[in-house]
């Protein structure tokens, strides 16, 4: 078994950090151009004679070439150069101090300029880094201290970088996280090696701060120091001053032993505050803080997790840096709704796929009690040049040396699907696999050198799994290979091949807004007893039959998948946990021909954090607070025979549920996880056609919650679908939402229809589109026989239509309105 342990061996960070205080955030004033120049000198000159052609747009960071173009149906999203320009205006307080620039992240490849002056370049899109610019500063500052900045990002394509174009994510470009203007004084301390660690009883904490001058021009003198560490109530538990001669080349030292400390947990994430003040010769105080935590992991051999002492089931998640409009530019208040919402929904682990994230993320992981595994973009595509390599064991040393003093974290990933080719060679033979093998090793030693304290871990390269800690094979039981019913057992043969097992990557894709009244029709010929994805399993044609090419991709099946899946959870004493892929549908360049394209769909959230019914599954199996969610939200129309039973499902966390219908009671139900499906929270009636109420009381203790549903229940059979339906359903003065619907020849609503449509508009207005969902994809497939998108009018006119394949192309006229739209006015139908 693993304990955390305090290193032996200590390294300095490669990448020096700073604490907010002071970092002044660049987010404005920034001006962006798509394409390449000439150099520095062609994006200095704003001359019209000049730029002709090379227009510049104003932005505000974080900003990202591919905001909309990832998800849009017809082109490839932009790969290639983009230069940011913006002017400084530098005012450092300190006596002789240093200018520094700070970047969190840019895709991919990155080169800086001050005026015309060369800064530095830097390969990776996902790790931080900065440069110091003082000496540029010096040399091109206007009286008033002016500089300008600037930034060339490019995401073109390169074989010898990682991560390789064959993943299933986007490798987005632009300055999509923040960059900060940092000042120092002319002697200070570079960002501390912090080290934790208490025992397993949590009788006795210890901190360790390793501290390294900054000293770039010799000065002489000394250097005073001053550490103090407060409780999570602000009570002062440490408190260590020293001072050090600049001759002394040799790190300094500081820690601190504390009593029973308070434990840091999901469900109390105790963190400590600590302050770092270092005064050189020259005067001027400098002030970094940030916070640490006290917890003890173990992995049991062929066993559980354990934190502090006691088993913890992983109930996990994936995320990637992506989201509705921004894509990887998403902003600090978009990432703690995100994060948020994953606690809300039980999540108490989360992989970071498949690269290193934004400080921020780590910092609320922090916040919430979140544990992590995060890993280096070392995914599929074999193993490239010296260059490649030398990127990958820079980018782990950097994500180490950044994050390693986050409480939350517990693993380092090394790689993901590693025996996936592809760029290099088009099988693997004995040659490529064993280079992949020296290579993952050497990644596993550099890491323990770096930070002994966690463990490693990758995901689905069967041929190292004996090299790192913790491994997770490719299980996609009911997915891309076999049946759901068989993944409890799959996990057990897979455990016993490796010392540590922990599940990540499961799930289904489903298309929000569409369920099944039968969503097993047509899987049929599934072979049960296999689980491991295989390439080409992602695509919807050629191979056997699975899942994943041959079911109806609905958010009812979806649903109960997951619902297996945790109810089996609960009975694998063995299990240390699993992560679900991914909590949010993100956009992909692989998957052009999903319903909406360009979108990886197995979210239980919307690309907009719209969430989908599978993620109140999670909540009735991982959450406390009492809740409750009658299945079928987002269903406005069932169907089916006159009198034909119907399954209601109640999701809940509730000890009993009583389900009434237009009214009347159906009965009370207890509520027991292993009755599958909806842990027996389920009834079996007819509706009345027409119009159909449901709502169900759950109680809890002494707590009542109740929810409530309403929809149409459709008799009538339909044909293939012969003609659109379309209109207005929502409309104010300066927008509105448009619906169509498959119709059969007599008329009927197609309910089970996944015709692709497209949208498009003509005039004035604009369509709120290309933000990856379905209520705002141009290109989309219906679901249950309907789609709708909206748009904004810009004060004029418009029409906006809608086609598919071999039926009649419908439009509509909207315009925008000086007065209220009358309530009765719903739609303007041209035939």
């Amino acid at each position: 078994m693993f304990t955390m342990r305090i290193p032996s061996l200590r390294l300095l960070s490669l990448l020096l950090m700073f604490s907010p205080l002071s970092a002044e955030p660049l987010s404005n004033g920034w001006e962006y151009r798509q394409g390449d120049l000439g150099g520095p000198y062609e994006a200095l000159r704003t001359d019209p004679l000049h730029n002709l052609g090379m227009e510049w747009q104003v932005v505000s960071l974080p900003h990202c070439f591919n905001e909309t173009d990832a998800t849009a149906p017809d082109v490839r999203y932009y790969q290639g150069p983009g230069w940011y320009r913006r002017t400084l205006r530098i005012d450092n307080p300190y006596k002789g101090g240093r200018t520094f620039l700070r970047f969190d992240g840019a895709g991919q490849k990155t080169k800086v300029y001050v005026e015309d002056t060369f800064i530095g370049e830097h390969v990776g899109g996902y790790d931080e880094f900065q440069f110091d610019i003082t000496e540029a500063v010096h040399k091109h500052a206007e009286d008033e201290g002016k500089v300008r900045l600037l930034v060339r990002c490019d995401n073109s394509r390169d074989l010898q970088m990682i991560p390789s174009d064959l993943s299933d994510f986007n490798l987005y470009g632009g300055l999509y996280r923040p960059v900060h203007l940092l000042y120092r004084p002319a002697v200070s301390i570079s960002w501390p090696v912090i080290d934790v660690a208490v025992d397993e009883e949590g009788l006795k904490g210890e901190i360790r701060f390793d501290l390294e001058a900054m000293n770039p021009l010799g000065r002489k003198g000394e250097l005073n120091i001053g550490l103090t560490v407060e409780d999570p109530d602000g009570k002062i538990v440490a408190e260590v001053k020293t001072t050090r001669s600049l001759a002394d080349k040799k790190m300094t030292s500081l820690g601190a032993s504390i009593s029973r400390p308070l434990l840091w947990s999901p469900s109390a994430p105790n963190l400590y505050r600590w302050t770092l003040t270092s005064q050189g010769p020259e005067g001027g105080v400098h002030t970094q803080h940030g916070s640490l935590g006290f917890r003890h992991f173990r992995f049991e051999k062929k066993g559980p997790f354990y934190l502090n002492g006691k088993r913890l089931l992983l109930r996990g998640t994936h995320r990637h840096e992506d989201h509705a409009g921004v894509a990887a530019a998403m902003t600090e208040a978009q990432m703690r709704r995100e994060m948020e919402l994953m606690k809300s929904m039980g999540v108490n682990f989360i992989r970071l796929g498949h690269y290193q994230q934004s400080r921020t993320i780590l910092e609320l992981c922090n916040e919430l009690g979140i544990l992590v595994w995060e890993e280096i973009p070392w995914c599929r595509g074999g193993l490239g040049g010296d260059a490649f390599k030398e990127q990958a064991r820079r980018m782990l040393r950097n994500m180490i040396s950044q994050h390693r003093h986050h409480p939350s974290v517990i693993l380092w990933g090394l790689g993901n699907e590693n025996d996936w080719p592809g760029d290099f060679e088009e099988e693997f033979g004995e040659v490529e696999k064993t280079a992949i093998r020296g290579f993952m090793k050497e990644l596993h030693d550099l890491s323990h050198e770096l930070d002994s304290s966690r463990l490693t871990a990758i995901r689905r390269c069967d041929f190292c799994a004996d090299i790192v800690d913790v491994y997770s094979p490719s299980i996609w039981a009911g997915w891309y290979r076999g049946i759901y019913r068989d993944y409890k057992e799959i996990s057990r043969q897979q455990m016993e091949k490796v010392d540590h097992f922990l599940h990540v990557e499961w799930g289904a894709s489903h298309h929000a807004g569409r369920h099944s009244e039968d969503p097993y029709a047509g899987i049929g010929l599934v072979n049960p007893g296999d689980a491991d994805e295989r390439a080409g399993d992602f695509l919807q044609v050629g191979g056997e039959a699975r899942v994943s090419k041959d079911g109806d991709w609905s958010e009812t099946y979806a649903c109960d998948l997951i619902d297996w899946h945790l109810k089996k959870q609960e009975t694998m004493s063995w299990l240390t946990g699993t992560a679900y892929w991914p909590f949010k549908d993100f956009s992909t360049p692989i998957r052009p021909e999903n319903p909406v394209p360009f979108m990886n769909q197995k979210g239980v959230v919307e690309r907009d954090l719209t969430p989908k019914e599978s993620f109140y599954v999670f909540q009735s199996y991982w959450t406390e607070d009492p809740m409750i969610r009658i299945y079928g939200h987002s269903w406005p129309v069932r169907w089916g025979k006159k009198d034909e039973p119907k399954v209601v499902k109640v999701y809940a966390n509730c000890e009993s549920v009583e389900l009434f219908l237009n009214g009347k009671s159906l009965g009370m139900r207890q509520r027991d996880s292993q009755n599958f499906p909806a842990a027996g929270l389920r009834w079996v009636t007819p509706f009345q056609e027409g119009i159909n109420t449901l709502r169900a009381v759950g109680k809890k203790g002494d707590s009542l919650v109740e929810d409530q549903i309403e929809f149409d229940y459709q008799t009538e059979t339909w044909s293939e679908p012969a003609r659109l339906d379309f209109k207005v359903i929502a409309e104010t003065k300066e927008s509105a939402t448009v619906q169509v619907y498959a119709l059969d020849a007599n008329g009927v609503r197609c309910l089970d229809a996944r015709t692709i449509v497209y949208f498009d508009l003509t005039g004035d207005g604009r369509l709120i589109a290309d933000l990856g969902t379905p209520t705002t994809a141009r290109k989309v497939q219906l679901a249950n026989g309907r789609a709708q998108i909206s748009l904004q009018k810009n004060g004029g006119e418009s029409v906006v239509s809608v086609r598919s394949d071999g039926l009649v192309t419908k439009f509509l006229s909207l315009k925008w309105m000086p007065d209220p739209v009358p309530e009765a006015q719903t739609s303007h139908i041209l035939k």
